[in-house]
Protein backbone atom coordinates (compact mmCIF):
# COMPACT_ATOMS: atom_id res chain seq x y z
CA UNK A 1 0.00 0.00 0.00
CA UNK A 2 1.28 3.58 -0.82
CA UNK A 3 2.01 6.09 2.07
CA UNK A 4 0.23 9.23 2.45
CA UNK A 5 1.78 12.66 2.11
CA UNK A 6 -0.37 15.27 3.40
CA UNK A 7 0.72 18.54 1.92
CA UNK A 8 0.64 22.17 3.37
CA UNK A 9 -2.08 22.18 6.20
CA UNK A 10 -4.26 19.87 4.12
CA UNK A 11 -4.13 17.34 7.19
CA UNK A 12 -5.44 19.82 9.65
CA UNK A 13 -7.93 21.44 7.44
CA UNK A 14 -9.43 17.61 6.99
CA UNK A 15 -9.08 16.52 10.82
CA UNK A 16 -11.97 19.85 11.15
CA UNK A 17 -14.36 18.13 9.09
CA UNK A 18 -17.62 16.39 10.40
CA UNK A 19 -16.96 12.78 11.61
CA UNK A 20 -18.93 11.85 8.53
CA UNK A 21 -17.09 13.48 6.26
CA UNK A 22 -13.64 12.72 7.43
CA UNK A 23 -14.97 8.40 7.01
CA UNK A 24 -15.90 8.95 3.62
CA UNK A 25 -12.60 10.90 3.26
CA UNK A 26 -10.75 7.85 4.66
CA UNK A 27 -12.60 5.33 3.01
CA UNK A 28 -11.94 6.74 -0.40
CA UNK A 29 -8.09 7.52 0.21
CA UNK A 30 -7.83 3.62 1.39
CA UNK A 31 -9.23 2.50 -2.23
CA UNK A 32 -7.03 4.85 -3.20
CA UNK A 33 -3.63 3.51 -1.27
CA UNK A 34 -5.10 -0.16 -3.03
CA UNK A 35 -4.61 1.05 -6.40
CA UNK A 36 -8.57 1.74 -7.18
CA UNK A 37 -10.86 4.96 -8.10
CA UNK A 38 -12.20 7.05 -5.44
CA UNK A 39 -16.58 5.98 -5.42
CA UNK A 40 -16.79 10.22 -6.62
CA UNK A 41 -13.72 11.64 -8.67
CA UNK A 42 -12.63 13.73 -11.52
CA UNK A 43 -9.54 14.81 -12.99
CA UNK A 44 -8.41 18.55 -12.10
CA UNK A 45 -5.81 18.62 -15.32
CA UNK A 46 -5.89 22.39 -14.58
CA UNK A 47 -3.83 21.99 -11.95
CA UNK A 48 -1.15 19.30 -12.98
CA UNK A 49 -1.36 16.27 -14.75
CA UNK A 50 -2.55 13.17 -12.89
CA UNK A 51 -3.87 15.02 -10.39
CA UNK A 52 -7.54 13.78 -9.12
CA UNK A 53 -10.38 15.38 -7.03
CA UNK A 54 -12.59 13.39 -4.46
CA UNK A 55 -16.04 14.66 -4.13
CA UNK A 56 -17.26 14.33 -1.33
CA UNK A 57 -21.47 15.05 -0.86
CA UNK A 58 -22.74 15.92 2.69
CA UNK A 59 -24.33 19.15 4.29
CA UNK A 60 -21.49 20.70 2.08
CA UNK A 61 -19.59 19.65 -0.89
CA UNK A 62 -15.94 18.58 -0.03
CA UNK A 63 -13.28 18.39 -2.11
CA UNK A 64 -9.14 16.51 -1.61
CA UNK A 65 -6.88 17.03 -4.46
CA UNK A 66 -4.41 14.67 -4.58
CA UNK A 67 -2.03 12.93 -7.33
CA UNK A 68 -1.37 9.22 -6.92
CA UNK A 69 0.92 8.44 -10.31
CA UNK A 70 3.76 8.77 -8.38
CA UNK A 71 5.40 5.38 -7.39
CA UNK A 72 6.57 6.87 -3.38
CA UNK A 73 3.54 8.22 -2.34
CA UNK A 74 0.05 9.26 -3.26
CA UNK A 75 0.52 12.81 -2.48
CA UNK A 76 -2.72 15.49 -1.01
CA UNK A 77 -2.25 18.41 -2.50
CA UNK A 78 -5.02 20.40 -0.83
CA UNK A 79 -8.81 20.22 0.96
CA UNK A 80 -11.74 22.71 0.65
CA UNK A 81 -15.39 23.61 0.74
CA UNK A 82 -16.79 24.22 -2.41
CA UNK A 83 -19.44 26.90 -1.93
CA UNK A 84 -20.25 27.65 -5.99
CA UNK A 85 -20.15 25.55 -8.84
CA UNK A 86 -16.54 26.40 -10.21
CA UNK A 87 -13.97 25.45 -7.96
CA UNK A 88 -12.17 29.00 -7.08
CA UNK A 89 -9.05 29.94 -8.92
CA UNK A 90 -7.35 30.09 -5.23
CA UNK A 91 -8.08 26.73 -4.96
CA UNK A 92 -6.78 25.52 -8.04
CA UNK A 93 -3.89 28.00 -7.67
CA UNK A 94 -2.53 26.19 -4.04
CA UNK A 95 -3.18 23.13 -5.69
CA UNK A 96 -0.91 24.19 -8.61
CA UNK A 97 1.47 25.67 -6.22
CA UNK A 98 1.60 22.39 -3.67
CA UNK A 99 2.46 19.87 -7.47
CA UNK A 100 5.49 22.07 -8.48
CA UNK A 101 6.39 21.40 -4.81
CA UNK A 102 6.14 17.47 -5.25
CA UNK A 103 8.08 18.35 -8.98
CA UNK A 104 10.88 20.13 -7.20
CA UNK A 105 11.30 17.88 -4.43
CA UNK A 106 11.59 14.51 -6.54
CA UNK A 107 13.87 16.15 -8.82
CA UNK A 108 16.33 17.16 -6.10
CA UNK A 109 15.93 13.73 -4.09
CA UNK A 110 17.18 12.11 -7.36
Amino acid sequence: MKPIQWLGNTHKIVRGYLPSVRQEIGYNLDKVQRGFEPFDWKPITSVGPGVKEIRIHADNEYRILYVAKFTEAIYILHSFVKKTQQTSQKDIDLGKERYLEILNLRRISK
